[in-house]
């Protein structure tokens, strides 16, 4: 099998503690989505380069001072060892990949001269380690603190000292290279007692600013190690202050956990100007002439001017679940994703936002382009449809109390004049839409369990629904009677057609993707997915049926071939369980989606 081409991605894991990190050129940002690391040019953000080679998602990146080395960490499950990969900026090959700590890498740092990378592990782990860049091995290690600690910084002009801080703690390190051992010596804060999230440190080493949990800036001598000042309690930040950078006066740039943007002057320890945005601060580049980058937990990216704070988005993607993808019909310029409280309607050519459709507190389960392209159609967790202008984004009409529980599936018949419907209850249900009024003209009532997907027969005359109660129902669109059904032990997840609509195609829980004659429902052909190691999610057929893609628990997008049944090509870049994709109508490229919020765009893999 060989390995399918990332085309692009869209996305940004902005809930990982100063992910978003800048090249020392400021030509380059670098930022976790998923398991794959982000290299996105400021100048063309469509110049993408992507490092893969984690097993989950990435929990920390740092980039060397000379820009030279990018380093990444991971997350993993319980009790299995969670990998730091250091690689050439380059090249983007893997230089080495290092093993100690467990569960996750907390946070990462390069000493100055680049000698060493320093190594935070998480909670269930809590170690420091110091490797030897050169030669990928261990020097020294310690237990970093008695409480968890969050994160690890090197002194700017001193290779062989660092810090950590953390919960309760902030300690300044000594590395003896020649004994391989790492000496601390504990901050004395008095009676302070803080959960400190991150640190930046002064340009000449003197001091250090600590920002934390309860929303104080803490400032500690370097070179005593005690406390100096903290701001004033009417200038605490809401939520906690997560990250820091400084601008070019040396005065402290800090992002707060309410959205809170602010320069505080590093003389008098004062707000001077500040700006909101949506989401959570986690992230601030270094400053790149009179701007930074500033990344949200609402995976948006923003340029910022230093001087008046102006805020301009960069990007911007779901920063949770994604349910569905689809393309409109034989169009292939743009592409609608689905997921919580939102719609998001992409140019899949500059994989920009073209439109968004927002419903507050609600889910959007899954969504659909009306054949003619004048509507998208879609079901929500209140078990009402909403249909939406495609380019204006305007409400064209609601069908409340469509199903209780909500809507899980929903298509439109080909001649754009009827929608058929699935929910949590089981039903799938048919609803003539006229001008000015949308009426059910069926209800059918056979699945005992969420219908999960549909699809319509070119000519409208029958329409197929999957189920988690085992079951494939062929339906009668003019009598509104089962015709024919399906049965396995499985929960059904998808349902296509194949290209003459002689056969169907399933996938689900067992991990098979089942061929089924169309009319009578008996078993052609099973595939076992061994190396599956969960459910199968989704399947999507080319336009000439020759190929199918797959994707499911496992993260990966398989390509299969559909008379052999054989997969040729799989592509590796999700750390979540895929929940949809879908082959572009010019069978150009794949669109993969996952839980975790990552929206991939795979080149086919003939091209």
């Amino acid at each position: 099998m060989q390995n399918l081409e990332l085309q692009a991605v869209i996305g940004f894991s902005g809930t990982v503690p100063n992910g978003l990190v800048s090249h020392p050129t400021n030509k380059f940002v670098l930022y976790p989505l998923g398991s794959t690391v982000v290299i996105r040019e400021v100048g063309a953000p469509q110049n993408q380069r992507f490092l893969r080679g984690h097993s989950d998602g990435v929990s920390c990146i740092a980039v060397s001072p000379s820009g030279r080395y990018v380093a990444s960490g991971q997350v993993t499950y319980m009790g299995f060892q969670a990998d730091v990969i250091v690689w050439d900026f380059e090249t983007g090959a893997i230089v080495h990949r290092l093993n100690l700590h467990k569960v996750k890498v907390e946070s990462l740092a390069f000493s100055p001269n680049e000698q060493f990378l320093a190594t935070l592990g998480g909670q269930d782990d809590n170690n420091l380690v110091i490797w030897d860049v050169e030669s990928g091995t261990a020097i020294c290690g310690s237990p970093a603190a008695n409480d968890s600690t969050n994160c690890v910084r090197f002194y700017n002009n001193d290779s062989y000292k660092l810090v950590t801080a953390g919960a309760f703690n902030l300690r300044i390190w000594e590395i003896d290279s020649v004994n391989r051992k790492l000496k601390p010596f504990d901050c004395n804060l008095g009676q302070t007692r803080r959960v400190i999230k991150t640190v930046l440190l002064d340009i000449n080493d003197d001091f250090m600013y600590c920002g934390t949990l309860t929303g104080d800036m803490i400032e500690v001598s370097m070179h005593t190690g005690l406390l100096q000042r903290m701001t004033a309690p009417v200038d605490k930040f809401s939520r906690g202050v997560i990250s820091m950078s400084r601008t070019m006066l040396g005065d402290i740039i800090v992002g707060a956990g309410d959205g809170t943007v602010c320069i505080v002057k590093k003389s008098s320890f004062r707000p001077v100007r500040l700006t909101k945005i949506m989401g959570a601060v986690t992230s601030i580049t270094s400053v790149a002439g009179d701007y930074v980058f500033v990344g949200t937990d609402q995976s948006n990216i923003y340029r910022i001017r230093t001087d008046d704070l102006k805020a301009e988005m960069r990007s911007t993607c779901h920063y949770g679940k994604i349910n569905s993808v689809v393309y409109p019909y034989a169009y292939s310029e743009v592409f609608a994703t689905c997921g919580l409280e939102d719609i998001r309607v992409w140019n899949s050519r500059t994989f920009t936002e073209l439109l968004r459709i927002r419903v507050p507190n609600l889910e959007c389960n899954c969504v659909a382009f009306t054949k003619d392209g004048k509507a998208i159609v879609s079901g929500w967790s209140d078990g009402s449809i909403r249909a939406f202008g495609p380019q204006s984004g305007k409400l064209m009409y609601v069908i409340g109390d469509a199903h209780g529980g909500g809507v899980t599936a929903i298509t439109s018949t080909n001649d754009c004049e009827r929608i058929v419907s699935g929910g949590k209850d089981g039903q799938v249900r048919v609803w003539r839409i006229g001008r000015d009024s949308q009426v059910m003209v069926a209800s059918m009532k056979e699945h005992k369990q969420q219908v999960n997907s549909l699809i319509v027969r070119a000519n409208d005359l029958e329409c197929v629904s999957a189920s988690n109660d085992g079951s494939c129902i062929v339906w009668d669109l003019t009598r509104f009677v089962r015709r024919g059904n399906v049965l396995a032990n499985t929960f059904f997840k998808c349902v296509l057609f194949s290209d003459d609509e002689s056969q169907l195609l399933t996938c689900g829980t067992d991990r098979k993707i089942a061929y089924w004659d169309a009319v009578d429902g008996s078993t052609i052909r099973e595939l076992y997915d061994e190396e599956a190691a969960a459910e199968l999610n989704a399947l999507a057929i080319s336009t000439d049926g020759t190929t199918f893609i797959s994707g499911g628990a496992d993260r990966l997008v398989k390509v299969w071939n559909y008379d052999e049944g054989y997969c040729h090509y799989v592509g590796a870049g999700h750390s979540g369980q895929i929940t949809d994709l879908k082959i572009s109508p010019d069978s150009e490229s794949f669109v993969s989606v996952g839980d975790e919020g990552a929206v991939l765009v795979w080149r086919a893999a003939s091209k």
